[in-house]
This record gives structure tokens, sequence and C-alpha cells, in this order.
């Protein structure tokens, strides 16, 4: 008699039998009993204007050059590339039946059979083999780096990419292992990027869950900052209220209200001087207040009277296709809409250069235990906010890094899934850590990054940083990333920095790193430098 697979909705909670009863944030997250709520209001998120990096503060003269110093107040970022990760909460699949993983030889130095069955690939569907119906390579190449051709996450991207926009996008993949549901991964990189010097002209850091990492995996204890703490943005509120005016704009003209503000500003500094605190920093204490001030004279001066919603973007969203997401899609109400919601947000302040980097969560991915198709129509969703980050990046013409990575993986026994959504593919039956890896793509709105390399046999060993045995398991040996979750967030820090060409100073700033000598970190650095590409004033 066989058994009944598990018929319920895919966005419904997973209750499986072999996990404890969800007690933490992660674990509801992660099993999908709890989401990151977004809304879309008639009024609301981002959305500033057709350029916001050429919206340099009018104030007067002397208060324009005290913004930046001693202020520290950016009117146009900081110059860097922006960042977004994605934190697949729960062990989503990435590596065989998403992004393609090979042995020691790069992507195209294929696994075993066996190997791609416990990635969830039938025979009939291992790179190598043509698609019977099209024709087309299964091992498809459109995006630089390689990915399944019928991968979810490829589905997902192409739907919200232009084709010149693929044109310009590589990448790389890491084989590394990091346990299974559990949010005490040390995943993210927010705090190594802004290190690095990644900034925005509002915050630093955003984040879609109010953590310290802003997503569901922690961060490495190393890089911890707590000036540095991920601001929440996850519903149109939470960015409106990062440059709110107050009534004072409604009342009075964008410039009259600026002047307000300025005489605010220069009345209380004129107070101060006369006033000692008594308190010890009263130097510090004094300019704290006068820089409060002042901000809010350039929030007043920047964006009073600007709409700044994200569905009021056409880049973003256009009832007419124009858009990345309809207005349909984007305000549906379903889980598909919310994920949307909270993806243009981060977007819109990492790409405008509002916030220096941003993490995207996306919950339930513990999708282990019943149809493929769960994980198919999930991964497919996140394909689609992937996509998003990047074809809204080149549409500002700006570049972009984007990384994707989970808490653990998961592996198949060879059950096929014959539904429509399960596409013939191998069900998700189990954790298993030893498949687990992470990507990251880069856009360059220039030309496609280019692989480190003399020849393809290099260029292959650039874009696959590791490697997995015969059997889809990753080999711990092969890179310091492949074994320990710390040492992968250092690799992507170091890839970051070498986009810059700065990687010459990733041992001063991530001293005890973990990566070896200077050889040993050009073999885990897969492009060289797009910082030409990098376009600061996209006018």
């Amino acid at each position: 008699m066989t058994k009944k697979r598990n018929a319920r909705h895919w966005d419904a909670p997973q209750r499986h039998g072999d996990h404890p009863r969800p007690v933490t944030r992660r674990q509801f997250v992660a099993q999908g009993f709890r989401t990151g709520a977004a809304y879309t209001l008639g009024g609301g998120v981002l959305s500033l204007f057709a350029d916001p990096r050429e919206a340099l503060a009018s104030l007067s003269t002397d208060l324009d050059n005290l913004l930046l110093n001693p202020c520290q107040i950016a009117t146009d970022g900081a110059g860097k590339i922006p960042f977004i990760c994605f934190d697949l909460a729960g062990g989503a699949n990435i590596a065989g039946s998403n992004v393609l993983i090979g042995q020691s030889g790069g992507q195209n130095d294929f696994l075993s059979t066996a190997g791609y069955q416990k990635m969830g690939l039938p025979g009939d569907m291992v790179p190598g083999l043509n698609d019977p119906i099209t024709g087309e390579p299964f091992a498809n190449f459109d995006l630089g780096l390689g990915f399944h051709l019928d991968s979810a996450f490829r589905r997902g991207i192409m739907a919200s990419l232009s084709t010149v926009t693929a044109a310009n996008i590589n990448g790389a993949v890491i084989p590394a292992r990091s346990d299974n549901d559990t949010g005490n991964n040390p995943h993210n990189p927010l705090y190594g990027i802004a290190r690095a010097g990644a900034d925005g002209s509002i915050l630093t850091l955003a984040g879609t869950e109010n953590t310290d990492s802003g997503g569901n995996s922690v961060l490495p204890a190393a890089l911890y900052d707590p000036a540095l703490r991920p601001t929440k943005v996850d519903r149109t509120n939470d960015v409106v209220n990062l440059v709110n005016t107050g009534n004072l704009v409604g009342i009075l003209s964008k410039d009259d209200a600026t002047a307000v503000m300025e005489s605010i500003y220069r009345i209380s500094e004129q107070k101060l001087n006369n006033v000692n605190t008594q308190i010890s920093a009263d130097a510090v204490i004094k300019q704290m207040v006068k820089c409060g001030y002042l901000k809010a004279a350039d929030i007043a001066d920047r964006f009073g009277g600007v709409p700044i919603d994200p569905a009021l973007d056409p880049e973003i969203v256009a009832s007419d296709g124009t858009g990345i997401f309809t207005t349909a899609e984007f305000n549906a109400g379903d889980r598909d809409a919310r994920e949307f919601q909270k993806t243009a947000s981060i977007m819109k302040l990492v790409i405008n250069g509002f916030a220096g980097a941003g993490c995207i969560e996306m919950g339930g991915y513990d999708y282990h235990g019943g149809r493929r198709a769960e994980g198919e129509v999930k991964d497919e969703r996140a394909g689609r906010c992937m996509g998003a980050c990047l074809e809204y990046a080149a549409r500002k013409g700006v570049p972009l890094m984007m990384y994707v990575f989970s808490d653990g993986s998961v592996s198949s026994n060879g059950a096929i899934d014959n539904s429509q959504e399960g596409r013939g593919k191998g069900e998700w039956t189990s954790d298993n850590s030893s498949t687990a890896g992470a990507f990251f793509l880069v856009y360059n709105p220039t030309r496609r990054p280019t692989l480190i390399g003399a020849d393809a046999a290099a260029q292959a060993l650039h874009q696959q940083i590791g490697a997995m045995d015969a059997g889809g398991s990753v080999v711990r040996t092969a890179t310091p990333a492949a074994n320990n979750v710390n040492l992968l967030v250092n690799t992507v820090l170091l890839n970051y920095m070498a986009l810059h060409g700065e990687q010459g100073n990733f041992g001063a700033l991530f001293p005890n790193h973990g990566l070896g000598n200077a050889a040993l970190q050009d073999r885990l650095t897969a492009f060289a430098p797009i910082v030409n590409g990098l376009i600061t004033n996209p006018a």
C-alpha cells in the first residue's frame, strides 16, 4: 500500500513529525507558522524622486558642509556596490536542482546520477542531458552562473528580468555545510559589508526582521557592532517613518519648512554654546544635539513633499506591464504579494543609496516531508524577488551584489512528484546539511562581470568555490568555507571587496579571518573588479 503524500497547501504551516514543536521565532518562521508582514496602503512606501542620488541638500552652505563633517550624513550614499542578501529560513534547496553543483572541476564536472537524485533530480533530468521537448541542455548558463534549466529559482529570476539585464549578470556558487533547522548559523554578512564601507544616506543597514542580523540566521560574533543593528523595514510605514517630516511640510512649502528647521538649528546652537551641561562629555553631548536638529533640516529639505511609496514607482509596479510587478499581483493580498512588497521596500532603500545593504528574510523553507510542488512554488517565489532586485538595479543603472543562503538543506530519496507543480522531480524527504550551499549573483551595468582565470577551465574553479563529491555531498576540505559558516561569510566579504579592487585591505579590516594567505584568497575570489561599472550618480 502506498503512503499518501501530504496534500496540504504549501503556504500552510509545516508540522513535521520528526521536528520538535516550534517555540522560537526562528522555528515559527522556518516552518511557515509566522511570516514577515507587509502591506501596501494608498499613500505609503518609498519611491523617491526620479533619481534620489541627485538629491543633494540645498541647505545653506555652512550647514551643508556640516552634514558630512562632523555630523556624518551621507547625502548620496557611500559609493559602494549595493548589497542585498536573501535569508531563506528553514533549509532550502540551493544546490543541484537550482544552482548547478559539480565536482572539483567546477559546475560542468558533473556528479553521478545518484548524486543528482539526492538533490531531487531524476535520471532523465540530470545535467549533461538535454530537455527532450525543447532540446535545450539541462545545464543552463543564461545568467553566467550555471542553473538547472528547470530550476525554480531560475524560472522566477527570468520572469523578473529583461534579456538585456540577464546578459550583464554573472555569479558564483559555494558548496558549504550549515546546521539544519536553526537560526544559530552565523550566516548573515551585513555587518561585514558595512565594515567594508557600504553605507546609505538614511541608514546603514536594513532588514525585514527585528533581529540583530535583520533576518533569520545570526551574524558572526566577531562582526557584531551595536551601532550597525539593521533597521527593520518590512512594510510601508517602516519606510515612511525613516524620512517622516511631520505636518510642517504640509503646512508650509518644502523650502519654507527647511528654512524653519535651519532656524531651529541656529537658535539651538546659540543656546547650547551658552550652556554648561555639567557632563564630562559636554562637547560630545552638544554636538549630538546639534546634529539631531541638522538632520531634521536635511530630511525636510530632501524628502519634504516627496512621495515615497514603492507602489507608486512605475519601475517597480505598473498596471500596463512595464513595471517589475503588475499592480494586480503587487496588491493581491496573498503570500506572493507580501513577499513582493517586502522585497520592493528593501531594494528601493538599498539600490537608491538610502541604505548600504539589506537583508530579506523569507520563511517556510523547511519544506521537506511533502510534495515536491511546495518547494517548487516557494523557490519560484523567491526567484521572482531575487530577479526583481537585479532588474531594479539595471533600471536604476547601478551594480548590485545579491547573496542567497539558508540554514542547512534537504535531500530526496528518489520518490517522484508528478503533479503539475511537482514537475516530475524528486520529493524532498529529509533535512540534509551535506547538500547545502550558497550563491551570489552580480549585476554590472556596463558588461557581464569577468571571472578570474586565463581560460575556461581556470574560470570554472572561480565560479564554483569548492566542490561536491560524486555522491552529492560537500567536500569539507575543498575550501575553508566548506565546513565553517563563519568562513563562508568571510569568503562572501572577500568577494564583495574584490569587486571594488580592495581585496588587499581584507586582512586589515577582518583580522583572524581564517582564509589563509593572499594566494589562497585569490582562489576564493570569483571576479575581477567591476569598480569601473559603479555609477554613483545614474544621471
